[in-house]
């Protein structure tokens, strides 16, 4: 096992999958000899050279084009949005050509692509550098959608997107990029659509994403030392497929939801495992479902109005003393 950083991570899965397969190219603003904004990509240039670490002009509709043609013809490239709000500029191209071409062609044509961003808020990049999107994405067929919250399960999901035959989202949490943790040595490959179990408890079952596991896991900790309530915390880290019979199972041993979510409340990725659950277990439950989320609203820049607005750890203990004691 060694210690990487979050961002080392991220560059450790590529270089992984780089080394073992010559098809794989990436393809982004800044990725080559700068090694990324974040420093997520450093040293694949030297490793790898211009051939197929590329970086390119500052257009998401050129880098999403580039690496759709190059899906395509045969190679497997990887492309960088650099921030997951750019999205936006370019989501005809994710929504209604990289989503849709397999079944379009009937499968005569796949597209083993990888689009990178950093998600997210934490770093004081204001409404339209901050946003939290993945929910954008899991509602568009044909796209598999990742969150990691873990170095290693940043080095393992992205591995096994850059393998998949089909398009895939990587939603990386900006303010996570610093975390250590420790990461498995060798080839690793993670399981794209399977959960994790981090802790188990009795009480309530907290379900959560990205940043928000790493306040769960805190929380969970206050709630069961100060206040005598146990949680499990389920780490979801894919979107689509949703890992619904780990979910499920969860849930049903304690009797409670709990979701907590980044991304603003209204259409949440929460408010769809919410209603898997009403739908599958309702009569598991011992109480209402319980959301934790952001505001509707566009992120502040200000540290103590952004801190505010995304769910905290002492948030997260209130509401759950408040509605499970």
């Amino acid at each position: 096992m060694a210690e990487l950083t979050y961002r080392e991570a991220v560059a450790a899965g590529i270089a992984q999958e780089m080394r073992r397969d010559e098809n794989v190219v990436f393809l982004g603003e800044d990725i080559g000899a700068a090694g990324g904004v974040f420093k997520a990509t450093v040293g694949l240039f030297e490793e790898f050279g211009p051939r197929r670490i590329r970086d390119t002009p500052i257009s998401e509709q050129a880098i999403l084009g580039a690496a759709m043609g190059a899906a395509m013809t045969g190679l497997k490239p990887i492309a960088e949005i650099m921030f997951s709000d750019f999205l936006a500029v370019c989501w005809d191209l994710v929504a209604n050509e990289i989503a849709k071409t397999r079944y379009m062609t009937d499968g005569q044509i796949t597209l083993p692509l990888v689009i990178r961003t950093a998600n997210g808020a934490g770093s004081r990049f204001g409404a339209q550098h901050s946003q939290s999107v993945e929910n954008w994405a899991m509602a568009i067929p044909g796209i598999k959608v990742i969150a990691p919250a873990f170095p290693a399960d940043v080095k393992g999901l992205i591995a096994a997107a850059i393998r998949d035959p089909d398009p895939v989202l990587v939603f990386e949490q900006k303010s996570l990029y610093a975390f250590k943790g420790e990461v498995p040595d060798g080839e690793h490959v993670e399981q794209i659509g399977k959960a994790k179990v981090l802790r188990h408890g009795t009480d309530c079952t907290i379900v959560a994403l990205a940043l928000m596991v790493h306040r769960a896991l805190a929380a969970a900790e206050i709630l069961e030392k100060e206040h005598g309530i146990s949680c499990t915390v389920v780490d979801v880290r894919s979107l689509v497929p949703l890992d619904t019979v780990t979910i499920l199972a969860e849930v049903a041993k304690t009797g409670r939801l709990v979701t907590i979510e980044e991304n603003p409340r209204l259409c949440g990725w929460g408010a769809e495992i919410a209603s898997i659950v009403a739908d599958e277990i309702f009569w598991d439950l011992d109480g209402p479902i319980i959301r934790i989320t952001t505001p509707h609203i566009p992120l502040p820049s200000a540290d103590l109005l952004e801190d505010n607005t995304i769910p905290s750890v002492e948030r997260v203990v209130r509401e759950i003393r408040e509605k499970i004691d």
